[in-house]
């Protein structure tokens, strides 16, 4: 691999840009893609490197890698910079640089830049190696003392462990059996990353837990819930706290229920072997879907520093009650074969790798209520699931009813709510009450949107580059500590421990529909109805 020209692109022509209260001389030439504020709240990267343990899986070669490159292509990385994959392959550092380009090229959100490709593939490389192989580590840390040298990382080292939680343990030890996780206060610093699922229940959580704290101090465990990271989940505190109209209405005596919904259009595809066993309530409503209720519920933080955004969010998810009965308060379901939007797919039971008398749900709908005085007595709904009528991601605040003083009971009057969408189309709509044109005094619901597309000219980054970003400036306001994750298990370990031990199966649900009947029957028996997104 070449090293690129000293100074690396675009540095050629130093301009001063306009801050909104100062001005701040830049060294780069204007990049578009490129938000003039990282730059004033220093929000670039020191000398540093990441290792990707999992560099060959779905999410490193779709998500991560690309995110990496974008962040190099926006100006937050420096120079001095690396990147190293740690994998079975054996592949030499420019083999694997061409692997990590040809996945660039394809999911790079920013555009290919050859300058910038050629300032961050100077600082590639591969190991080759399995965790338990010792000379594979022993060249990891070779790896990452050259790159102290040539590149000038100056021992500012991320490990980022995408793979299965079974393989934390023996990782963690290597690195530090190796001395690779070795730190002191005010020195380089040493970080892990980890991706969910954190355990499959509050016992293997605390172990994991354990193990991981066992190498690296709570400070440098930053543990990856890229829900965090979307753009829309973050401006829902914007929504709430920098909007005098939405907060005193937030709450039990105008609410009536919320609704959060994660819903993909696809099957679980290859993922037979992380799936069987797993399902849609710890894939997703245990980490992503109680997430967004704790930022949905919280009262509002001091600051936005994470020791008082996650006291906020554990507030929350220690005051969730559990139901007493929670089979009867949630609803599982596994899709069956059929037709979906023109196309034949296969059921659940019938794809590759699955054990035809499985148990594990690919829906699954739990209600649950918050003690505390905002909001007592108002139902939060969670709901997950795959091959459903579309992929949407939102959070449905439902108000109560106006009362019918004035235009009376026939009138159709409905329920305001907000909506916040949080992916693929992020923004927010407001769901309000406007009389029909041309009659008396029949009201119907109309809505007011906002697309963050439509409503602004910068382009929103992936939710990974921006967590990445945070691992390596060290900024963990978005990354759910281990109480967090615990709390989140014991809301979830009672439901799972209830379908456990019941003898009903999962009921199964056509696909492209909106999940089983008794998804539905739960609200229903609340007097309620599911919204169509």
């Amino acid at each position: 691999m070449s090293a690129p020209p000293q100074g690396g692109p675009s540095r050629t022509h130093p301009e001063t840009e306009k801050g909104d209260d100062r001005d701040v001389t830049a060294i780069d030439t204007p990049n578009p893609l490129r938000d003039p504020r990282d730059r004033r709240l220093n929000r670039i990267a020191g000398p540093s490197s990441i290792v990707f343990f999992g560099v060959t899986g779905d999410l490193a070669r779709k998500k991560l890698l690309p995110a990496v490159y974008d962040l190099a292509h926006r100006g937050l990385l420096p120079p001095s910079f690396g990147l190293v994959g740690f994998g079975r392959r054996d592949w030499s550092h420019e083999e694997f640089a061409g692997e990590v380009r040809s996945h660039v090229e394809e999911h790079t959100r920013t555009g290919f830049d050859e300058d910038v490709w050629n300032q961050l593939a100077a600082g590639i490389r591969f190991v080759s190696g399995g965790f338990d192989d010792d000379d594979a580590f022993d060249a990891l840390k070779d790896t990452l003392d050259e790159l102290d040298r040539s590149q000038g990382t100056q021992g500012n080292h991320a490990f980022y462990l995408s793979i299965p939680p079974k393989s934390f343990e023996p990782v963690c030890a290597q690195l530090s059996r190796h001395g690779l996780a070795e730190h002191e206060d005010g020195g380089p610093f040493k970080r892990v990353v980890i991706e969910k699922p954190f355990g499959h229940d509050l016992a293997s959580a605390r172990e994991l837990n354990t193990v991981v704290e066992s190498v690296f101090p709570p400070d440098a465990i930053f543990r990856i819930d890229h829900y965090l990271g979307k753009e829309t989940v973050q401006n829902l505190l914007a929504l709430r706290f920098a909007n005098q109209f939405f907060e005193p209405l937030w709450n039990a005596n105008n609410v009536d229920h919320v609704q959060i919904t994660m819903a993909e259009d696809i099957g679980i595809g290859g993922r037979a072997g992380y799936y069987d066993g797993v399902g849609a309530a710890r894939d997703v409503i245990q980490n992503h879907l109680l997430q967004l209720l704790a930022l949905t519920a919280m009262e509002e933080p001091i600051s936005f520093d994470a020791d008082h955004l996650r006291a906020e969010k554990e507030k929350v998810l220690s005051a969730v009650v559990v139901p007493e009965d929670p089979e009867a308060n949630s609803a599982r379901g596994q899709y069956k074969s059929g037709w979906q939007g023109g196309e034949k797919v296969t059921g659940f039971l019938d794809e590759e790798g699955f054990n035809p008398e499985s148990t594990t749900e690919t829906f699954a709908a739990i209600r649950l209520e918050i003690n505390t005085r905002r909001w007592a007595g108002v139902p939060f709904y969670l709901r997950a699931g795959k091959r459903l009528g579309r992929r949407v991601t939102e959070i449905a605040v439902v108000f109560k009813k106006a009362p019918a003083v004035l235009f009376g009971d026939d009138a159709g009057l409905g329920h305001n709510a907000v909506v916040v969408r949080v992916q693929p189309d992020e923004g927010a709509t407001i769901r309000f009450g406007s009389k029909v044109p041309g009659t008396q005094r029949e009201v119907r619901d109309v809505s007011m949107d906002f697309s963050y597309g439509h409503n602004f000219t910068e382009s929103s980054p992936e939710a990974y580059e921006r967590l990445i970003l945070d691992v390596l400036l060290g900024e963990p306001p978005l990354f759910p500590r281990h109480e967090e994750v615990e709390l989140s298990w014991k809301i979830l370990d009672p439901f799972e421990e209830a379908w456990a031990a019941s003898d009903s199966r999962p009921e199964q649900y056509e696909p492209g529909s909106w999940g089983p009947q008794s998804a539905h029957d739960l609200l229903a028996r609340d007097g309620r109805t599911w919204r169509r997104p």
